[in-house]
């Protein structure tokens, strides 16, 4: 609902670019410490991929299809469209990252679309083709999604400080370009301070989500934004909650549980393997020693797991890439 106030007043591109560059300054504190520089520059070389495809399609391409979207059609529709993310992010997961959903956890995704179809049916021509390029949006931030639970050996700060920073002063710059111009500091400010907020603090506790319980079942947890979108939307932009949106807010409360509360457990074999990645020790998978006390505080460091076989319920994270 802000960035549909903020398109009044900022081309698509200049908006993109504003606020992923607010989530890359609310994530630059660590520039000023030493462990997190040198974790920048020491990124691995099969983890640099990865990262830049986090960059294209999480912080260029998504965002800009997003707002053109946005232009088009009601906060509130699109507040529900952007939980295709969750489709987009289970099927992709499914068919190339060894991602794995039972039989009601597809069901939440069917209850999903539904939701997305029905939110925007009333809206004519216009929602019809926000909606492609929402679905577009949300393709793209599939991808961003999985590369990133994948992501080992880099901090969720740095990620989200690398997608920003890049991508917001390439769709930045592509905008002022468009125009010639860039808008007075207030709206420039106003666009940072909700990227600081909506996107840099936002992405930052997903990234932790999605590599400790999986790209898809983190994707269920945030897709409890459309929530918020639609209650600020009433608010903000005086949008009525129809019959649609209502109807639509059912159905993806029902897809939230389905998705979300239904746990996974099997027997399975873990293979030998050394990464870095936030741990705590009181899981399963580390139980190496430390010389200080470190078992109860999340904490970060290269370390190896043997091979294990065990059975518990479990997400597809970092350590349950197996397949099914």
């Amino acid at each position: 609902p802000l960035s549909k106030i903020l398109l009044g007043s900022l081309n698509p591109f200049q908006l993109a670019g504003l606020l992923y560059l607010g989530a890359a300054v609310a994530n630059s504190r660590f520039l000023f410490k030493s462990k997190k520089r040198s974790q920048v520059f020491s990124v691995q070389r099969s983890q640099i991929i990865k990262i830049v495809g986090v960059v294209f399609f999480g912080g260029f391409l998504g965002p800009v299809l997003l707002m053109f979207g946005l232009d088009l059609a009601n906060a509130s529709s699109v507040s529900i469209w952007l939980n295709f993310e969750l489709v987009a992010t289970a099927v992709i997961g499914v068919l190339f990252f060894k991602d794995h959903l039972d039989i009601w956890g597809w069901v939440g995704v069917f209850l999903t679309l539904v939701a997305g179809i029905l939110a925007t049916a009333g809206e004519g021509i216009s929602g019809i083709f926000a909606g492609l390029l929402i679905v577009l949006a949300c393709t793209s931030w599939a991808m961003d999604n999985h590369l990133t639970a994948t992501i080992d050996g880099v901090t969720p700060e740095v990620v989200t400080f690398m997608k920003g920073s890049v991508a917001g002063i390439l769709n930045l710059f592509i905008g002022t370009m468009m125009v010639g111009a860039l808008p007075s500091f207030k709206i420039v400010a106003l666009a940072l301070v909700v990227g600081m907020v909506s996107y840099g603090l936002s992405i930052t506790l997903y990234v932790i989500s999605a590599q400790t319980i999986g790209a898809t079942r983190g994707q269920i947890l945030f897709s409890t934004g459309p929530f918020w979108g639609i209650l600020a939307s009433t608010f903000l932009l005086n949008e009525h909650l129809t019959l649609p949106i209502l109807g639509s807010m059912t159905l993806l409360a029902a897809a939230i549980f389905l998705t979300n509360f239904v746990s996974h457990g099997h027997d399975h074999t873990h293979q030998p393997s050394e990464h870095t990645h936030l741990h705590v020790h009181t899981d399963a998978h580390h139980g190496h020693l430390h010389e200080g006390d470190l078992k109860n505080k999340v904490h970060s460091h290269p370390h190896a797991h043997t091979s294990v076989n065990h059975q518990h319920f479990h997400y597809p994270d970092l350590h349950h890439r197996h397949s099914h």
